[in-house]
Formats: C-alpha cells, structure tokens, sequence
C-alpha cells in the first residue's frame, strides 16, 4: 500500500506550513487564552494543525495505491446427466442410490481440493446436484457450451462428464470439445449390450393436411433380438383403427419404414396415436408407440370465375388455379349464374362488366358483398361502365378499336415477390389486346406490369391492383392469357411461370386481412419439455398497436381444471410464458377489456408426451472415450469413481492461479477521512465554546 501524489512531493511542506500558520495565527499569546491550562491550548492548535494540514493535502488530489494478490483455486466442473435413458434399463435402481451415494463421495474427495461446481443436463443445463432421470431429451453440446459461455476465463482444471453417451438434441459433442477449455473426463453409464426391444423409432409426416385430401406417413419401425416373431403396426384416430399391418422380424436387428396414405376427414387438430404390438420379454413398452398431430384445415379458397361469354383464357386460368390444392375454381357464363355469390374468397370477372344488363347488376353485387374481384377486359367489356365502377381506372377509348400490347414488369412494385425467371418469362410471352385509348390510374394503384406498343413503353398500366375500400381489387386489361400459357410450354416445355404467375395474382387477392382489435398466436402444438409460450397484439381503432390494458388468460384442461394467468407487457405488445404443462389438450380464452369494450380471442393446443430417450437404450460408450481422448482426458466406468477422483487429484497440471491487481483510489474518497476531520473541528470547537473563548 502507498500514497502517491499528482503533484511533486516537496508540496507537502506548504501543506504543512499552511496547518502551522493557521494553528499559530489562533492560538499565538492573547489575553483570551490567559486564563486556560497551557495543555488544553496546546491540544486545541494541534487539533487546528491536523485539520487544516489534512485538508490541504487532500488539494493535492493524493491516490492510494494498492497490491491485491489473490489466489483462485482450480475449478472441477462435474455434470450428470438428468435424463430418462440413464434409469431405462435394469440398474434403474443402482443409479438412485448406490451410483448416487458415489458421485456424491466424488464431489466431496475432489471438493478437499478444488472448487467443484456440480451441474446437471438434459434438455436444459442447471447448476444443481441433485438428480431425478426425468428429463426428456439429453442435450450434451449444450453443456459445454454453458461451461464455455460461464468458465471461459476462469481456472478451469477439469470437467467430468458422467452420461451413457446417448444424445437426440443439439450437435455432436465430439464437434463441440473442439473449443474445450479443460480435458474431459467421462464416466460411462448405461448399458452397452443389446438387449431385446420393440421400437417405434419414428413417425415423419407433414404438420399440416387439407380436409377431404389424402396425407403420407412414414413410419420407420425396430426389433433387436426378436428374430422370427411379429409385430402388429396400428393407427388409431378417435379410437378408431385407420390402419393395420403386420411386421414379421427377420434378423436380430431389424428395422423397416412403411409408407402410409390416411384421409383427413375431419377438419382441426387431429391426433393419430401410431402402436406398435409389445412382445414377452421386451426391455421397456414406452418406447412402442407415440402420439402425432396434423392440423386439418378446411382452407380450401374458393374462385369463382364468371365469363361473359365462352372464352380460352377461362380455361387456361381454371387449369393455372387447380395446380394448386388449396383452391377450388367454380366456372360459370353470366347467363347461367345463380344470384348467390356469397361463400367465395375471389371473383374473376372476365370481360365484364359487358353489355348484357346483368353485368352491371353482378359488380354492384360483388362491389356490395365485400368479396375480393379480378377484373379481366377485352373486346366484349362495357368500358363506360368500367370506368364509373370506382376500380381505380378510367379509359377514354377511341375507335372502341383495341392494341396489342406487350408486358413490361414494374421494377417497383412490391406487393408480392415476382423472381427474376418470371419476369424474363412474362418479356417473351405474345402481345394480349387492350383496349386503344387513353388511361387515367388512381395514385393508389400499385402497377405490376405496364404496356409497351410495339417498341415503346408507356406508362399504361397492363395490370394493378388497388382497393375499394376493405377489398382487394386486381385488374388486367388485356385479353389473350391463353397465349401465355401455350408460349411458356413452347419456352420452358412446362406451364410452371404461367401457373406461378396466376397463383401469385390470386393468392395475393384471395387472402384477407386480419381486421380484429385484438389477436393472440401460439402454436398449435408443443412437447411436454417445451415451454407454451403466447404472443397478443391489441390495437386501437386507428390499427395501433396499444398494450395499457391489462390481458388476462385461461388455460383449461382435458379435465376442465381452469388455470389463471397474466400477460407481461413487452414493447407495444404482450407476451406470457406459461411453462412446461403435462401432456393432453387445452382450450384457452383470452380477454382485455378496452373502454367499454370487452375483446375475446380463443383457441386449442396440444401438449404430447415426449419418448425420444427410449428410442435407443443402447448406451454410447465410444462417444464418451472419443470426447475424453480427443482433450487429454479419460474414460472411467461407473464402478471406477474413486479412481477418477485420486486421477484428477493427481494431476500437476491442475494449480492454482495467482492474480495480482494494482489498485489506484483517491484519498478524497475515503469517508472516515471526513469523519476524522470534522471530529477534530468539533472537539476544537467545543473545548473553545465551553472555556468561553468564543
């Protein structure tokens, strides 16, 4: 420890004299002091002398300069695996009591020594060290990651990792001890002989199917020592037996995927429970069957297209449409049309409005029920009546004669994406017929494709798409699609930038736009080792996003038990985490109460049970001895902890480490110092007041 000044030195002698000059002005030979002992005069200048030679020190801005020497002892960083395949075989009991008394004695020998800091890892890392085998998932690359994120620049001497070496979530560990800041010392657990098992080793399928269409399973089914015998593959929906199959095992290890088509037939969240039969002598059950869930969407978009008269471009639009499933196309002519057009998601109006009296009454009518319409022009359209349809366009047409005009793409629009192939594409598609005349487009229109005559481009627009109102408004105004479609096959021997190009325009028109005031996401579906987690937005009647309510929550389930909760608000929304919750299905119901409006959102989720730990009970011991080899480790068995303990304990490369720290305080800093001089004023003070020197 040592003083040390900003100033030279030699300035403590002014300081001093400054204290000296002071004391002596005070308390030089007067009559006031006459009359008192010469020790208490005496004691009151050497009070004065401290006080004002402190402060004046303190002017010199002294810093107080400082060594630290600490020693940090080496860090042992033991882990235990928490998850599910460690108790799955026949030692379950082993590993609850006796295993468990000697981790703890290898805790203690290394703790004698070291600091020991104990985790646990499954699907989540935890500092703790107690553990149950519940975890669902086992998750080793992410243990060292959390051990380099917290102990990067820490002594770490060692890590030991005690696992069977089976992980199903995160990297390769082996990829992972690449960057280790430690060796790594593994204890193998778990059981490394095959034992007899039936396994439903995976379901892949789709998360989404569409009602009344067929979907595919895959299921992927294993047998270890059951050579000769048979197994029953069973799927079951609603407690109805959907399929069938029996599996007959030919080989000790054997394994086959069988491809399975189901219908959707009903529209929701479906779960389809996949079994397969158990056998006598099997190592565990759980790992026979699962539970899977599709979401079934009566989604299907419904277009109408009603022609003035027949017309090929009906055709090729009806065949672009189909392409996708999702949509279900409806023709009529106008003369057949049934009045009620309510139920569809789009109207194609091609060349209407016309001459006939009921075209005018039809775009009034789709005008009226708020249904999203593409208006397709062409020799036999009724342009004055167009243009007093308030869709965005007015045309002063002349000769009522028609132009062939070819597509240029906007570089500017941005509604939808069009890639660049289409755009090349739709440059070499033939001429369609527009009407001749002058063209007046709404600054609120967005133009996709404009005209080009002959070697000229104009600013006319080809095709836009604007608003009326709420609804999605589209306009080409040329006919001749049909065209198109048989030059993209002549160009690129498919239909695919014709359908693309049509798919575009009706996805875009056909899909609404959430309008409500308050709205709630989550998913549809989660495992019982994820935690549920919801998003809300609400908003105020000019659609900004506002969060001063307070939005509250009830989760209920398969039982009808109903469980409270409150969203947080986070920026200019909500969010609530509601945990890990068992398997089974939930219903929730949302409510914020906004003036004197009370807003809902309801909805369904499901939470399944997750038995991916008993997919393999066969416990990897070479990962173990490669992820201890590859960093100057080694492996131990679960019977050899006390030699992993006198290992470690051993080692001189494990030390501790010295750190020494220089430290620069200013003495201004220091309260007592204050204290002090302030004490010794006040005594001065009060011995002055009470011999009545003042």
């Amino acid at each position: 420890m040592q003083i040390v000044f900003e100033y030279p030195s030699w300035f403590l002698i002014f300081c001093v004299a400054a204290g000296a000059a002071v004391s002596w002005f005070l308390y030089r030979r007067d009559k006031t002091f006459e009359s008192l002992n010469i020790w208490l005069i005496r004691t009151m200048a050497v009070l004065r002398f401290f006080a004002v030679t402190i402060i004046a020190i303190l002017l010199l801005s002294p810093l107080l300069k400082t060594n630290l020497r600490e020693v940090e002892k080496p860090i042992i960083v033991v882990a235990q695996d928490n998850s599910e395949s460690i108790v799955t075989g026949k030692d379950s009991a082993f590993y609850r009591k006796e295993y468990a008394d000697n981790f703890s004695k290898l805790v203690k020998q290394l703790g004698d020594k070291f600091e020991v800091k104990t985790y646990s890892f499954g699907d989540r890392v935890e500092e703790k060290n107690e553990f149950n085998y519940s975890e669902k998932q086992t998750d080793i690359s992410g243990l060292f990651d959390e051990i380099n994120n917290v102990y990067g620049n820490r002594n770490v001497g060692a890590i030991v990792l005690a696992s069977d070496g089976l992980y199903n979530k995160g990297s390769n560990p082996v990829y992972t001890t690449n960057k280790a800041i430690a060796p790594v010392y593994t204890i193998a657990l778990g059981d490394t002989n095959v034992r007899k098992d039936v396994i439903l080793s995976k379901v892949n399928h789709n998360r989404f199917a569409y009602l009344g269409n067929n979907f595919p399973l895959e299921i992927i089914a294993e047998a270890k020592q059951f050579k000769g015998s048979e197994v029953m593959l069973a799927i079951l929906w609603d407690s109805t037996k959907v399929f069938e199959k029996k599996i007959t095992i030919t080989s000790d290890n054997y394994s086959e995927t069988v491809p399975v088509i189901l219908e959707a037939k009903k529209p929701g969240l479906q779960k389809y429970s996949v079994r397969l039969s158990s056998l006598k002598g099997e190592l565990t059950q759980r790992n026979n069957s699962t539970d899977i869930f599709i979401e079934v969407l009566d989604g299907r978009q419904k277009v109408l297209i009603v022609a003035n008269t027949a017309h090929p471009d009906v055709a090729a639009l009806r065949q672009a449409i189909e392409v996708n499933e999702n949509y279900e196309v409806d023709v009529r002519l106008l003369d057949n049309l049934d009045k009620n057009i309510k139920g569809y998601n789009l109207i194609i109006l091609h060349q209407i409005p016309s001459q006939k009296p009921a075209a005018a009454n039809l775009v009034q009518s789709v005008i009226q029920a708020g249904i999203p319409a593409f208006y397709i022009l062409g020799k036999d359209t009724r342009i004055q009546n167009f243009n007093t349809a308030g869709l965005g366009l007015e045309i002063q047409v002349r000769n009522n004669s028609v132009n062939e005009v070819q597509a240029v793409p906007d570089e500017h629009f941005t509604l939808f994406t069009v890639d660049d192939e289409l755009k090349k594409d739709i440059l070499k598609f033939p001429p369609l017929q527009c009407p001749f005349g002058d063209y007046k487009l709404s600054v609120a229109a967005s133009v996709m494709l404009k005209q080009r005559i002959g070697m000229v481009a104009t600013d006319m627009p080809l095709l836009y798409f604007t608003q009326q109102g709420e609804n999605k408004i589209g306009v080409l105004t040329g006919e001749g699609l049909w065209h198109w479609r048989l030059s993209d096959f002549a160009i690129n021997g498919n239909h695919n930038s014709f359908n693309s190009f049509i798919s575009k325009i009706v996805q875009y028109l056909s899909v609404k736009t959430d309008k409500s005031l308050f709205r709630v996401n989550v998913n549809n579906h989660f495992t019982e080792s994820e935690a549920v987690i919801f998003d809300a937005e609400l908003y105020n009647e000019s659609y900004e996003l506002i969060n001063e309510a307070e939005v509250n929550m009830s989760i209920v389930n398969s039982e009808n038990k109903k469980f409270p909760f409150t969203f947080t608000r986070t920026g200019n929304a909500y969010r609530l985490n509601a945990g890990n919750l068992p398997p089974g299905n939930y219903s929730y119901e949302a409510t914020v109460s906004v003036g004197e409006k009370t807003l809902n959102a309801r909805g369904r989720f499901t939470v399944s049970a997750l038995f991916i730990e008993t997919v393999n009970t066969v416990a990897d011991h070479q990962l173990l001895y490669n992820l201890a080899a590859s960093t100057g480790g080694k492996m131990f068995y679960k019977n050899e902890l006390e030699n992993l303990g006198n290992e470690i304990v051993s080692r001189e490369d494990i030390k501790p480490v010295i750190y020494n720290q220089k430290k620069l305080r200013d003495v201004i800093h220091f309260k007592w110092l204050f204290f002090l001089i302030l004490f010794m004023l006040a005594a001065e003070w009060i011995t002055r007041k009470r011999s009545g020197a003042y």
